[in-house]
C-alpha cells in the first residue's frame, strides 16, 4: 500500500498520569476520549486546546497516537 492510498488516522486523548514525565495512565476508565483525526495538523490543535484547558494540572496529560502505524506497522510514512 503506498502513502497516497493509505487512510492516517490520529486519536487525542488524555487523563490523570502517576507521573507527568511518562504516559502511565492512573484509571483507565477515566480517560477524556477527544478524537480522531484525518491529519497530524487537526490532531495537533486539539491536542493543544486539551492541553491548555488542563494547564493548572501537572498530572493531566494528552497525547496523539498515530493509529494508522499500529494498524499497519510494516508501512512506513
Amino acid at each position: 500500500m503506498t502513502i497516497e492510498t493509505r487512510t492516517h488516522m490520529f486519536f487525542v486523548f488524555g487523563g490523570r498520569v502517576k507521573d507527568p514525565r511518562g504516559v502511565k495512565f492512573e484509571t483507565l476508565g477515566e480517560l477524556h476520549f477527544v478524537g480522531m483525526y484525518p491529519t497530524y495538523a487537526a490532531a495537533e490543535k486539539s491536542w493543544r486546546g486539551a492541553s491548555q484547558a488542563m494547564v493548572d494540572d501537572a498530572k493531566y496529560k494528552y497525547v496523539i497516537v498515530p493509529m494508522h502505524q499500529l494498524l499497519e506497522p510494516e508501512e512506513k510514512d
